[in-house]
């Protein structure tokens, strides 16, 4: 269901069908559209949206301009080009939210339930600063938290994923930092260590990262994946994993990733000796 609001106050598809799942990047004449149908006379590609985004503005450059409704077959169609036919619903602009200064993540922190995420880390082979960085991200390590899709707890397990791994309780930290240690491991395991790719389904699935081979198109996914990987860069420094005089925090881990990869391939390393080499994942 579409379902997402901007926090600038537009949703651009305000009153699209409940079903719409895909928008359609048009272009005709050197300017480009976005519609919730094809349009007549434009080249058009369909792009899958997540829940929590109105349009993909950022990967179509509009930040401006005005929505059209017209209505095509007895359906209503939403777009920016104006079209025959075609009524204004409303002017947006969403330039000011796009310079706006991303708020800062904080710190790391390690402190927060030491003693656990020293347990989990060893139990399931994960390094603590990757486990700290994605409870940093998905919870700053709230036990009580809850996301607007139902993910609870620290690790922001959703209710299927805590039944999977036997958490009968979500919102003890215990539970949840143990599971969500699992379930990296298992990823970790399903993607070769690719922590992007790791990253990437914690937040919206395998099904997603299949689909798409890699990281979904996913605003809220990509943000994510940035977001973690950087705060386990300087999870990797807090921790006195790394140093910042040599290379930036946010280029070693995934330097390791390309160097363990590397020596994963080479025939005379196992995999064995090249996961201890680079301190796990």
């Amino acid at each position: 269901m579409l379902t997402g609001l901007l926090l600038a106050g537009l949703l651009l598809l305000l009153s699209a069908p409940a079903e719409a799942r895909t928008v359609y990047r048009c272009e005709r004449d050197g300017s480009v559209s976005l519609s919730t149908a094809p349009e007549p006379g434009s080249s058009c590609q369909g792009v899958e949206i997540d829940d929590h985004s109105a349009m993909p503005y950022a990967r179509s450059g509009i930040w401006k301009g005005t929505l059209y409704r017209r209505t095509v077959g007895g359906r209503v169609v939403y777009g920016t080009r104006r079209l025959p036919g075609a009524v204004a619903v409303q002017k947006f602009d969403f330039t000011k939210r796009r310079r706006a200064r991303r708020p800062s993540l904080g710190k790391p922190r390690l402190q927060p339930y030491k003693a656990v995420f020293r347990s989990a880390a060893q139990k399931t082979g994960t390094d603590e600063a990757w486990l700290r960085a994605i409870a940093h991200v998905e919870s700053a390590y709230r036990a009580k938290a809850v996301s607007p899709k139902g993910a609870m707890g620290i690790m922001q397990l959703m209710p299927a994923t805590a039944r999977h791994y036997k958490v009968v309780d979500a919102f003890d930290a215990a539970q949840s930092i143990h599971a969500g240690a699992r379930h990296l491991r298992m990823l970790r395991d399903l993607y070769s260590g690719d922590r992007v790719r790791v990253a990437a389904a914690y937040n919206a699935g395998t099904g997603a990262v299949k689909r798409y081979r890699g990281v979904p198109p996913y605003a809220e996914t990509r943000a994510y994946v940035r977001k973690v990987m950087h705060m386990y860069a300087r999870y990797r420094v807090a921790m006195g994993r790394y140093t910042r005089t040599a290379t930036t925090p946010v280029v070693r881990p995934l330097m390791d990733t390309l160097r363990e990869r590397a020596c994963q391939r080479d025939p005379k390393r196992s995999a064995v000796e090249c996961t201890t080499a680079f301190g796990g994942n």
